[in-house]
């Protein structure tokens, strides 16, 4: 019964994948194929779109050679984007068929997993095999690390830094670190001091003026008198954590520096990210996605973002963005800026759908369009909500009460609209967008599963400990989750009880991410400071800290043609076969461990699926 209830969570999950165009684990997906007598091809799979970079000196800017129009007909309806082909499909309610899986069929998946996860039985089972699968890791240090290292030593020109890594989890307005924020402010002040860079009141503000008003001198400012650094004062405090994005507490000087849409239209905080991406080149072998908010509350921000893309000319080889929605539909409710959850959810979808069908009417954000890699769902997850929801819950339209609505209701309308928006794209011949959500860094255990159903990947994801069948889930679907341990340590959990170390002994698909350079880093380079400071305390090795680099490309947003450049050109397939040391300098011996133990437990539990179908046969 366990097994057949762990089997039936995989299915679900892989339903939803089959949907749209996720990368899905092929080794589960092989195996579920092998339960039902199906057969097994990688043309199952859709590999990532095309490579955006722009090839031998093309602009990465250039509007044309946009495709042509196709003139379709949108509308909004039950909070999900409906696409029509002409007016008489629209007049009689015929969507083009993009499917996803409905509020129904999610609420029932739902319930049927938070069931499954409460049963003492499948907790028992799942607790047991967890305990199995980090005994036999260290079993296999014990017997291979020697042979392990010496298969690295053997390979040449590759190790450890210049491997690519890519940080999956960044937030664009604290990408840099304190002391680069710093010296930026002090380098604009003496050469802009005179420029006019804030309205407020209905008043025009100098850069002189602004520092004036605060009474206080660039040149006297320090790191400490910034204020931007996450210290004992923001564990469990999200408020004082959120406080730290305003330097030295001023809200004005946050507007000025690290805002896209301002009286300057953002050109300082495009300079900044310049130089951090500039960083990113030079080091050659890190990339980041880092994360740039769209709030749903008015249509426009789209155009005012991609503007912002193509004016400053904020694209770098090294970046692919993500867009970070925050959860707080209530404050736009309360300040009256959406009459309903819908209009929220309008606001932030359907300018996709256009620029995806009119591309002629929306070339910027076409273009912008081709170096985003995903979207993110970011709040407090600490904050309460009722988190059980049912099929009587109300429609987004008729979500206009003040509170807001619960995480897995955002998530599940999330991922609705991009999936039915990656449909439509790959109709068109366009890229596709991955969801990754901050999922399990606190809250309730329902985040974990509603992200289990809807997700590609998940930031953080702390909470998988506390939920031994989850986590199982998690490890046998391979659900990539991106941890921050230095960012958790500020926040939310020491960094020595952090359970990277242990998720990546059992085998989870974990990779290391910054978060905040700016609140939780010193040095240049926050991505390799996060992998130092991993390595030093829990002991990793050169192959465990590559394996962690390994699977953070292969969980990113960067495109087929990069990701065979960068791992190899068969890193789809499994195990060894999959893997190019030379490319990767992770052993081909803990690449075949990770295929065998990960088949061996599948097939475990397909195996007793089948005899326990045959036995009911029988009877």
């Amino acid at each position: 019964m366990v097994s057949k209830s762990l089997y039936k969570a995989l299915v679900i999950r892989e339903k939803y994948s089959k949907l749209g165009y996720h990368r899905f684990c092929r080794t589960t997906s092989q195996s579920l194929c092998n339960a039902n007598n199906q057969t097994w091809s990688e043309e199952d799979e859709v590999l990532p779109e095309i490579c955006p970079c722009p090839m031998n000196g093309d602009d990465p800017y250039s509007t044309e050679d946009l495709p042509e129009d196709l003139n379709y007909h949108l509308k909004m309806k039950d909070g999900i984007v409906n696409v029509y082909e002409n007016n008489e499909d629209l007049e009689n309610e015929r969507p083009h068929d993009l499917p996803y899986a409905d509020f129904e069929t999610f609420v029932v998946d739902l319930s049927h997993i938070l069931t499954m996860i409460a049963d003492g039985p499948t907790k028992t089972y799942c607790h047991r095999r967890l305990n199995f699968l980090i005994s036999k890791f260290y079993l296999h240090e014990m017997l291979n690390e020697m042979a392990e290292l010496k298969e690295l030593k053997k390979v040449p020109h590759r190790d450890f830094y210049n491997v690519r890594k890519v940080d999956t989890h960044i937030h664009a307005a604290a990408c840099m670190s304190q002391k680069h924020l710093l010296t930026f402010i002090k380098k604009t002040y003496k050469s802009d001091a005179d420029r006019v860079v804030l309205k407020k009141d209905g008043q025009k503000q100098t850069l002189k003026q602004v520092f004036d008003n605060l009474n206080m001198n660039p040149y006297d400012l320090t790191v400490d008198s910034l204020d931007v650094h996450a210290g004992r004062q923001t564990f469990h405090r999200f408020d004082k954590f959120n406080s730290m994005y305003n330097p030295v507490g001023a809200s004005e000087l946050r507007e000025i520096f690290l805002k896209t849409d301002n009286l300057i239209d953002g050109e300082y905080f495009a300079r900044i990210i310049k130089e951090v991406s500039h960083d990113l080149e030079e080091s050659k072998y890190q990339h980041a996605e880092p994360r740039l908010s769209i709030y749903g509350h008015s249509p426009l921000e789209w155009d005012n973002l991609s503007s912002w893309f193509i004016q400053h000319k904020v694209y770098s080889p090294n970046t692919r963005w993500i867009i970070q929605v925050p959860r707080i539909y209530d404050i736009f409710k309360s300040r009256k800026l959406v009459p309903n959850f819908a209009k929220m959810l309008e606001n932030i979808f359907l300018p996709l759908f256009e620029a995806t069908v009119n591309p002629h009417k929306h070339k910027n954000l076409h273009v912008f369009l081709k170096y985003v890699s995903g979207f993110d769902s970011v709040d407090d997850e600490s904050k309460h909500s009722d988190h059980m929801f049912s099929l009587k819950s109300p429609k987004p339209e008729q979500w206009d009460r003040d509170d807001n609505p619960p995480y897995s209701y955002y998530l599940f309308y999330m991922y609705a609209n991009i999936m039915v928006l990656n449909n439509l794209r790959v109709e068109c011949g366009l890229s596709t967008f991955q969801f990754r959500p901050h999922c399990g860094e606190a809250g309730s255990i329902t985040h974990l599963v509603s992200a289990f159903l809807t997700a590609d990947n998940i930031s953080h994801g702390l909470n998988l400990k506390k939920s031994p069948v989850l986590q199982y889930l998690y490890y046998l679907a391979q659900v990539p989750i991106a941890m921050s341990p230095l960012s958790n340590n500020s926040l939310f959990l020491e960094y020595s009880k952090n359970p990277l170390r242990e998720f990546l002994q059992k085998g989870l698909c974990v990779s290391l991410s910054t978060d905040d350079p700016m609140q939780f880093h010193y040095t240049k380079e926050p991505l390799m400071e996060e992998y130092a400071i991993a390595a030093q305390l829990w002991k990793l090795s050169t192959c465990d800290v590559c394996e962690i680099a390994r699977n953070s490309v292969l969980q990113s947003g960067l495109s087929h043609q990069e990701k065979k450049y960068f791992l190899g050109e068969n890193y789809l397939k499994d195990g060894p076969e999959g893997n190019n040391i030379h490319r990767t300098n992770v052993a081909q011996i803990r690449m075949a461990y990770r295929h065998e133990t990960l088949w061996n437990e599948l097939s475990f539990i397909v195996d007793a699926v089948k005899s326990d179908t045959m036995h009911s046969n029988f009877q």
